[in-house]
């Protein structure tokens, strides 16, 4: 038997909700069926009276297709390109052949390589950290380079034709942008464009490199390319070198690439 407190009236009222049922879905009447079916039917006929109605008429005849009646070439195809006028054939033999002979009365500088080949190692070697220009040529994808020299008097030159695999990107335009930017940095300094080469340079460089106990000594360069082919030419002289001269012997160089 349960007790019941003695302030029975007093104690709180829990009141529990009760649970009302879930709505009843609503049925899908027959009126909405038969809208449907309806519909259903007049979609199926209208598709059958519109096949036969179409089945009937006459065929409509397409417009003809108009197309201009193109002219043939007459005659035999014109012959390839001979060795000596295809560039790539030029530049894929032997690039030595394509150096300017030293002049008459020069000798042969000794710094040029008896085979006229300047490889990888002795190429980074011309620059100012070679250790670091000897990976960055790796990445720039040199390929080979061609050189030749002559001394006539006090006078040197030098002309060198480095060529890259350019495969990934165009690294003979890149050596001659950056071969340009420095040269043009050296103070007391003209430059010209060069005839004929598109981006081609010619720098003369009025200041002399002054050491004590030597001569003074003037130097010129010119930095063009053509295809894979970059081409740097360097005069040295114990006289001011003149616009003529650096542009006479670039000029000749490209004409030949």
């Amino acid at each position: 038997m349960l007790e019941v407190p003695e302030n029975a009236a007093d104690a709180p009222v829990v009141q529990v909700a009760r649970e009302e049922p879930a709505a009843p879905v609503r049925r899908r009447g027959r009126t909405a069926l038969l809208i449907a079916g309806a519909a259903l039917l007049g979609l199926v006929g209208g598709t059958c009276t519109g096949y036969l109605i179409q089945a009937d008429r006459s065929p409509t005849a397409l417009p003809p297709l108009s197309q201009p009646k193109l002219a043939q070439a007459k005659g035999k195809a014109p012959e390839p390109l001979s060795a000596a006028r295809d560039r790539q054939v030029k530049t894929d033999g032997d690039l030595r052949k394509l150096l300017l002979k030293k002049p008459g009365g020069a000798k042969t500088a000794d710094w040029v390589p008896g085979d006229g080949w300047m490889d990888l190692y002795a190429y980074a070697e011309t620059y100012e950290e070679p250790r670091n220009m000897f990976g960055r040529l790796i990445t720039d994808e040199f390929r080979r380079a061609a050189v030749t020299g002559w001394q006539s008097g006090a006078q040197t030159a030098e002309i060198r034709l480095i060529q890259f695999r350019q495969q990934e990107s165009l690294e003979a335009s890149d050596s001659t942008d950056s071969s340009q930017y420095w040269a043009d940095r050296e103070p007391e300094t003209d430059s010209w464009s060069i005839p004929g080469t598109g981006n081609g340079m010619a720098y003369v460089h009025h200041r002399p490199d002054a050491k004590p106990g030597y001569v003074p000594l003037y130097s010129a360069e010119a930095h063009a390319y053509r295809g894979d082919v970059a081409m740097e030419v360097w005069i040295y002289d114990s006289k001011p070198i003149t616009k003529a001269r650096i542009m006479d012997l670039a000029k000749r160089q490209m004409e030949r690439l």
